[in-house]
């Protein structure tokens, strides 16, 4: 060893816990957290932690209670001197409300200032800007894939449902600039990822905002231009904002599957009308039998159940529709009573108790469509990608098909491969297999090339 040589003392690297809850497009926020906090050594223990951030979700009763508990209980377990930091859409929706009663939390912050959680960690100082972030250059840390990424391309939305309370917390629709989300899915394909979802609160709405029509049919073709993107998704098309124009240019696409996330929440022309969904029972249904039509179609929609003035004959409307139509997937929402919105000032409300009582029956009829629809595929040959080993069995992989969406839409067992002797498969990496049974509600498939 040289004499000269001089050792300065290292400060330690401080740790930091993140918990993202609610949706996925409060996961791009949390990584784009995560981006400006490179410095810090991650953990999975929050004891350990000198800072916690909690990115809340603000959307239901549900998720709301949820959000608080969870803060909560890492403060019960969290060391001295550490900081807990309470952002996202629920600490925007409450800021005055929840600061004046939840000293446990030492930084508030909402959807205006995840960009800057550098410098709010740095001064100790909770910050509520005006508008709402709308990502730009940032680098985001990307979690939970090696090969997925989550794509935000607009914030906001400006419909005007009765029983949602986005819009007065996340603000209207403002678009990413096309440019922008192409640089940020080159970046990512350069890091390795070839498989996106495109997200946002009201996908067919993009560009809107910029007096772009069909914004997302420019989208589509900008993202199909950038070599290396093997497959994509759209989630949250609104029902009058996605135009036959847009599913037809999806249909078309190479890289997009024909994968249609539309929220219908109803189908009685009664409730369509109370909701405010701008479109009636015959206009819904004429989209969705067109988006059926198209070849290897998966249509996920969701429902609400037990919004006020839901007559039982709305209710049967909707369950007969819903398990006769023929989706893939169905999502069900039971009723929240959100401050700000138009159903809470309407009258006829229902009992919780009954409002329960429909969530469970539309949650039994979700799981009938889904188990139709996955039966369905038993005998198919597929394209499917593999996560890595699956819980049930070590001899077991995770995998889905290539057009799901992550973690969403289930998981399918690869217990066999028809590769070359010796030949070990390998995680994030893309297959053809053929779907061999079902069991509960899970495919098994072996691979074949």
């Amino acid at each position: 060893m040289h004499k000269n040589m001089t050792f300065t003392e290292e400060k330690p690297v401080k740790k930091l816990h993140i918990v993202s809850l609610g949706c996925t497009k409060n996961l791009v926020d949390t990584e784009v957290m995560l981006g400006k906090l490179r410095d810090f050594e991650m953990t999975d223990s929050s004891e350990e932690a000198d800072v916690i951030i909690v990115n809340t979700c603000g959307f239901i009763d549900a998720a709301k209670e949820e959000s608080v508990n969870t803060v909560l209980n890492l403060h019960d377990q969290r060391k001295e001197d550490s900081l807990l930091v309470m952002a996202g859409c629920l600490s925007e929706r409450y800021k005055d409300d929840l600061q004046k009663e939840m000293k446990e939390v030492d930084i508030f912050t909402g959807v205006g200032d995840y960009d800057q959680i550098d410098i709010l960690l740095a001064a100790k100082q909770s910050r509520f800007s005006e508008k709402t972030y709308l990502i730009g250059k940032e680098e985001r840390v990307i979690t939970g894939s090696s090969y997925h990424a989550y794509i935000k391309f607009s914030e906001g939305c400006n419909q005007t449902c009765s029983f949602c309370a986005i819009p007065s917390f996340k603000g209207k629709l403002n678009s990413r600039d096309l440019d922008i989300v192409a640089q940020e899915v080159e970046s990512l394909v350069r890091q390795g990822y070839y498989d996106f979802s495109f997200i946002s609160q009201d996908s067919s709405s993009y560009l809107r905002d910029k007096n772009v029509k069909d914004g997302l049919t420019h989208l589509i073709q900008r993202i199909e231009l950038i070599e290396g993107v093997r497959s994509a998704r759209l989630l949250y098309l609104y029902p009058t904002t996605a135009s036959l124009k847009l599913l037809k240019v999806m249909n078309e696409s190479k890289i997009f599957h024909n994968y249609f996330d539309m929220p219908i929440q109803h189908i009685s022309n009664k409730m369509l009308k109370l909701m405010k969904r701008g479109f009636s029972k015959e206009k819904t249904i004429e989209q969705l039998e067109y988006i059926k039509s198209l070849p290897n179609a998966f249509l996920r929609t969701s429902f609400i159940v037990g919004h006020p003035q839901e007559s039982q004959e709305d209710f049967d409307e909707m369950c007969d529709f819903a398990r006769s139509f023929g989706f893939d997937r169905i999502s069900t929402f039971a009723y929240s009573d959100e401050e700000g919105t138009d159903a809470f000032e309407m009258e006829g409300k229902l009992t919780q108790e009954l409002i329960n009582e429909r969530a469970e029956i539309m949650g039994e009829i979700a799981q009938e469509v889904m188990n139709k629809s996955l039966q369905a595929r038993v005998g198919q040959t597929v394209e499917i990608v593999i996560d890595g080993e699956s819980d049930e069995h070590e001899f077991l992989l995770s995998a889905r098909e290539l057009g799901w969406t992550p973690q969403i839409d289930g998981e399918i067992y690869v217990n066999d491969n028809e590769l070359a002797e010796g030949t070990t498969l390998e995680f994030g990496k893309v297959y053809t297999a053929r779907i061999t049974e079902k069991v509960g509600d899970i495919l098994t498939a072996t691979v074949i090339s």
